[in-house]
């Protein structure tokens, strides 16, 4: 199961690649989500196979917290990359080319 969840992540990755957003900041932001994902489901697979309930029950809120984490990261790491003035759009300083 974990091999499989990689070869998802690394699937999900390279579509991703294909995308015109391929700066360094928004490949790290990537990572850092998949990454994130791929522990979440191992913490699912784990609470799967717990012999309580209460087990079951704290690694499902593990899993919930790692994802939450990789994404609160993941958008640090993008808004980031907006603030240092080298992203195509920097909607915060209302610079953006997308209005």
């Amino acid at each position: 199961m974990k091999k499989l969840a990689i070869l998802a992540v690394s699937a999900g990755l390279m579509s991703l690649a294909a995308c015109n957003n391929n700066t360094p900041q928004e490949r790290a932001a990537d990572n850092i989500e998949a990454n994130a994902e791929a522990r979440a489901d191992n913490l699912e697979d784990m609470a799967d196979n717990a012999t309580t309930e209460n087990r079951e029950d704290a690694l499902e809120n593990q899993a919930d917290k790692v994802r939450e984490q990789g994404e609160e990261k993941a958008d640090a790491t993008r808004t980031s990359a907006d603030l240092d003035g080298n992203s195509a759009d920097d909607t915060v300083s209302g610079n953006s080319t997308n209005r």
